[in-house]
């Protein structure tokens, strides 16, 4: 199934405008105001493409277009749309806020007891979590590029004082997230004897090599990065001073909330209240890591910087930011990559060393952070090569590619999901579970983005047939009835197996599908890779062409056939074409080139047949 963008959006969006939206006004679900996650999801799903394709655009109402128009029919008309999109982020805003004036980002109903007899405390839900942070900067920056454009568009004196009201309480919300990414980001330091450390250089070293051996590679690999830890984190985090040991193993990344004992951030120029006390253990988790950087990069997107979106107090958390979103790139992509031979990476699934579970869930999540460091890095070489590979290895053990076997254990992870505790949340009255369901989502995303960062043919030709095959499996787990019409997500409906897993709404689902049809897009902006062969042979084709041209040239002045001057001019006009795009699409000047020879041939004939007649 081929990805079309632009109307699978229009899709997303119609279903999304029928489902969530009443006259105009956001409708509440039974679990809107429990948890921020899932209310920011939601409005990203509008709120994401809207500023990120031009053809999607909102906050010039004069330049929307009309499909988008009939998309959106549930949310509002033309002049409408703007204003009531703005009603629903100053509601989501006013939601999330505490009685101290404070934005929260509460998980919600997205934790859950690790005891099933349990409920879910008022306390436990009001818990701050990654994924809230790093989906609040995102909404953020993507409410204030929309603000800043659609503010200079009306004279409204009510909605202007809208306007003002959404963007005080916008920066307010991205400041707080920002730091609380930071007090989240931890650097975990242990002994190569603990437990921990044994289950690390299994990992890295994958029973090949001696502890010793992998001991001392692991401390030459990792000095630049231990000594950039020492001498540059300072802002909202505590590092053990035993990091500077080499002979201690360490990991670096973002725990699932603000780390337990984490500094207040104090030296900005504007005091922002609200900065809780943390609970959570100094253990990183590559799945929060990966979700704080996909928040992050966005702080540093060309829209951010070209419209000035930050300011200065947020523009010193974006390098803090930067700094530590580098740092765990390099740590996990090393990590991942260790050792000469075969990646740790490679050896499916795997093993988490922290809370000792493993899953192709986790598999992902790791590769998902060599990717963010291959278009970092801008690597096109044998790195990105070999990730594709694992990512098709995750599509057959993920049964995305591949036939589910009766009684599979794979299914659990589409269907309940994949479950990690929380570390340190039973200071909160009892341990928490954080469920992980969005595995084929995630596989698509970093599929996608695979194959933007490619050059190479082949690997992107890989890798645009598992993303067609990927999304046709997620386009065909659309609910088809009742709650939740045309949104995500219905197992069963791919896996039927799953029977006694009823559908349901899932907004992280649907979110991550709507990244998904935008970086599709992207992908498609960009030019396609250029072929060395191609290239050389559609010189050659130019160079014969050009040269039977000028020829024929010499002739067709000889004679008054107006057919015939109409030919050379439109065969001047092809060649012309043919060589502007020679560097940039060799593979259509190739095909421009070959009729033109065909046609220069032919003139050529019917000169000769006529000049025998005479």
């Amino acid at each position: 199934m081929q990805i079309k963008p632009r109307q699978h959006l229009l899709d997303v969006w119609r279903a999304i405008g029928r489902h969530s939206f009443e006259d105009g006004k956001l409708v509440l679900e039974e679990t809107d105001g429990l948890s921020s996650v899932a209310d920011a999801e939601r409005l990203l799903c509008l709120l994401y493409p809207a500023t990120e394709v031009p053809a999607f655009r909102l906050d010039q109402p004069d330049t929307t277009e009309r499909d988008v128009l009939r998309a959106l029919e549930g949310v509002g008309s033309r002049l409408e749309i703007p204003p009531n999109l703005i009603t629903a982020l100053t509601q989501f805003m006013r939601t999330h806020t505490g009685a101290d004036e404070s934005p929260t980002f509460a998980g919600g109903h997205y934790f859950k007891p690790s005891d099933t007899k349990l409920e879910l405390t008022h306390e436990q839900s009001q818990l701050g979590v990654v994924d809230s942070y790093s989906m609040s900067v995102t909404l953020c920056l993507a409410t204030l590029g929309f603000l800043k454009v659609y503010e200079s568009t009306t004279t409204r004196p009510e909605v202007r004082r809208a306007v003002v009201e959404l963007r005080d309480a916008t920066n307010a919300r991205l400041t707080s997230a920002m730091i609380s990414l930071l007090r989240s980001f931890t650097v975990n330091v242990f002994d190569a004897e603990s437990e921990q450390g044994r289950r690390l250089i299994q990992v890295i070293g994958q029973n090949r090599q001696s502890e010793r051996a992998v001991l001392q590679q692991f401390s030459r690999r990792f000095r630049p990065l231990r000594a950039t830890i020492i001498e540059s984190l300072t802002r909202g985090i505590q590092v053990d001073e035993s990091i500077r040991d080499e002979t201690q193993l360490f990991e670096c990344g973002w725990a699932w909330g603000v780390v337990q004992d984490a500094p207040k951030v104090t030296d900005l120029d504007v005091q922002v209240p609200g900065q809780p006390d943390g609970i959570a253990d100094r253990l990183p988790y590559v799945y929060f890591t990966v979700v704080a950087l996909d928040g992050i990069q966005d702080l540093f997107s060309e829209r951010t910087l070209t419209l000035g979106l930050l300011d200065a107090d947020q523009q010193k958390l974006a390098e803090a930011l930067r700094l530590r979103w580098e740092l765990s790139q390099q740590y996990w992509s090393a990590v991942a990559r260790f050792g000469s031979e075969r990646w740790p990476l490679e050896d499916l699934p795997w093993q988490t060393t922290g809370l000792r579970l493993e899953s192709e869930y986790f598999s992902l999540t790791v590769a998902a952070i060599l990717v963010h460091d291959l278009i970092r890095r801008k690597a096109t070489d044998d790195d990105l090569t070999r990730t594709v590979a694992i990512m098709e290895r995750l599509a057959d053990r993920g049964r995305i590619t591949s036939r589910m076997t009766r009684e599979d254990p794979i299914l659990r992870m589409h269907s309940s999901g994949v479950t990690m505790p929380l570390a340190g949340s039973d200071r909160s009255g009892g341990l928490l579970l954080w469920r992980m369901t969005d595995f084929s989502a995630q596989l698509l995303k970093r599929t996608i983005q695979l194959a933007t960062l490619s050059r190479n043919i082949d690997a992107q030709d890989r890798l645009l047939r598992l993303a067609e095959m990927t999304f046709e499996h997620l386009w065909d787990r659309r609910i088809d009835a009742g709650h939740g019409l045309e949104l995500w997500d219905d197992v069963r409906s791919v896996y039927p197996e799953a029977r006694h897993t009823a559908p349901r709404l899932s907004w992280s689902i649907t979110e991550r599908l709507t990244e998904c049809l935008v970086a599709a897009r992207n992908l498609y902006e960009q030019q396609p890779i250029r072929s060395p062969e191609l290239g050389q042979l559609a010189r050659e084709l130019l160079s014969e062409a050009t040269h039977l041209f000028g020829k024929e040239q010499l002739e067709a002045s000889a004679t008054g056939d107006g057919t015939r001057a109409r030919t050379m001019r439109s065969i001047e006009s092809r060649l012309d074409r043919a060589r502007t795009l020679l560097d940039e699409r060799p593979a259509t000047a190739f095909a421009l080139a070959l009729p033109v020879l065909q046609e220069l041939d032919t003139l050529a004939q019917a000169r000769g047949a006529a000049t025998q007649e005479v």
